[in-house]
């Protein structure tokens, strides 16, 4: 290797930058960077990239076998319908990345909103303070499943299994065999069947890219004070006007009247911004703090992380109580997408949840995947869901292609890793 080059890292490939772009402080040009990408992609690092080309693909397909699927009114369906799922993704990517699972994530959001219900609509508590205390119940659930798994170390796979049917007789003692109650919170309701105004949608995209903007150049100031080479600025503007066109184009087509009737119905749906935040914030945890570098160091390998004095029992707990308490989050989009719980809720959520993961590039393996790539799993099932309806296909079609598309996604996802180990780097 020659002397004026640095190595390249094993853990993460990447151009070989010649000495004199140290003092510059760039980490190469554009072409560096997409080749530096293109050379992970070939050495098995993929991310997301197959869940977007399938989404792609399967966007083509339905909107050439149904001239509805295109339309702004099916387009804002498919937001809303993908809402709960995208929330249950991501709650399952920080157990899952310490290469644990939660099967209980479904239920436990279930129970939660049986909860919630009964304090609502039996008992007459105020519906905020049954919402926490729902949260709590979530929280609580989470604890529990954190204790057994981190600190007594049965395996996730025993233990949520066990709440999954456990909590299943719960949500029955609850509601009552055959019980449902009906939502009737507006304010409950409106996350899932409203819409803001047509300017809060510019709003909202002007505040993402003002935060995406800020955020960026907050990380290079901070790269730049530690001695750490940055990429090139005009990766920023790339990405800073990638969103604006994208967020642009969303905002433009939910903001046309999709009514059918006198009465205009356009807007972003409301649960899309509270989507959008929870999602910015967990990426940050996980990308900028400390303890989600924790987590990406428990999932690739526990016991170097044990020895490196990482806290990987706290790091564990506390992964499943968050797991847990945004299963709530998912529960609620539900709640108020149905309008009414009962005794099954969440029955059929967690191994959705778990194949937008995986379908989105999250490593059962554990150590590889963020957030987005949830988001983009569950967007792909929910393309799945939302065409086949429009084609009325049988219900069993729907299973049988998201589960070809989720063994699909888990044999990338390990032929990826055996050509990541496979390759020899010099």
């Amino acid at each position: 290797m020659r002397a004026n080059t640095i190595p390249t890292s094993e853990a993460a490939p990447g151009p070989v930058i010649p000495t004199e772009d140290i003092g510059s402080g760039q980490e190469g040009g554009v072409g560096d960077q997409v080749r530096a990408w293109l050379q992970r992609v070939r050495s098995g690092e993929m991310g997301a990239l197959p869940a977007i080309g399938g989404f792609i693909v399967l966007s083509i397909l339905f909107s050439i076998l149904s001239p509805v699927f295109l339309t702004e009114r099916n387009f804002a369906n498919l937001m809303t319908q993908a809402a709960t799922l995208v929330m249950l993704g991501m709650a399952l990517v920080f157990v899952i990345l310490l290469g644990e699972i939660d099967l209980s994530a479904g239920v436990t959001a279930g129970v939660s909103m049986c909860i919630f219900i009964v304090l609502v609509n039996v008992q007459g508590l105020n519906w905020i303070l049954a919402l926490a205390i729902a949260f709590g119940a979530g929280l609580a659930i989470g604890t529990f499943i954190g204790f057994f798994v981190a600190r007594v170390g049965i395996p996730s796979f025993v233990v949520t299994l066990g709440l999954f049917l456990g909590l299943q007789g719960v949500e029955l003692i609850i509601i009552g065999a055959g019980g449902l109650y009906r939502v009737q919170i507006p304010e409950i309701l409106a996350i899932q069947n409203s819409n803001m105004p047509p300017w809060a949608g510019w709003t909202m995209l002007a505040i993402i890219l003002a935060v995406s903007a800020a955020t960026s150049f907050w990380d290079r100031a901070r790269r730049a004070r530690a001695g750490v080479l940055n990429r090139t600025i005009t990766l920023v503007w790339i990405k800073l006007g990638f969103i604006a066109l994208l967020g642009g184009a969303v905002v433009y087509i939910l903001n046309q009247d999709r009514g059918q009737s006198v009465r205009a119905v356009q807007g972003v749906p409301i649960v899309v911004p509270i989507v959008l935040a929870i999602l910015w914030a967990g990426t940050f945890v996980l990308d900028r703090t400390k303890y989600g570098r924790n987590i990406y160091a428990i999932g690739g390998n526990a016991e170097a992380a044990r020895r490196a004095g990482i806290k990987v029992v706290m790091v564990r707990w506390t992964a499943f109580i968050i797991c847990s308490t945004l299963s709530v989050v998912a529960g609620l989009f539900s709640v108020s997408k149905v309008g009414s719980v009962d005794a099954a809720a969440g029955r059929d959520l967690v191994l959705s949840g778990v194949a937008a993961a995986v379908v989105g590039g999250v490593s059962l393996f554990g150590g590889r995947g963020r957030l987005l790539h949830a988001a983009v799993g569950a967007l792909v099932i929910a393309v799945i869901t939302n065409g086949l309806g429009l084609l009325n296909l049988p219900a069993g079609v729907n299973f049988a292609v998201t589960g070809g598309v989720l063994i699909l996604a888990a044999t990338v996802d390990a032929v990826s890793r055996k050509r990541g180990g496979a390759v020899v780097r010099t």
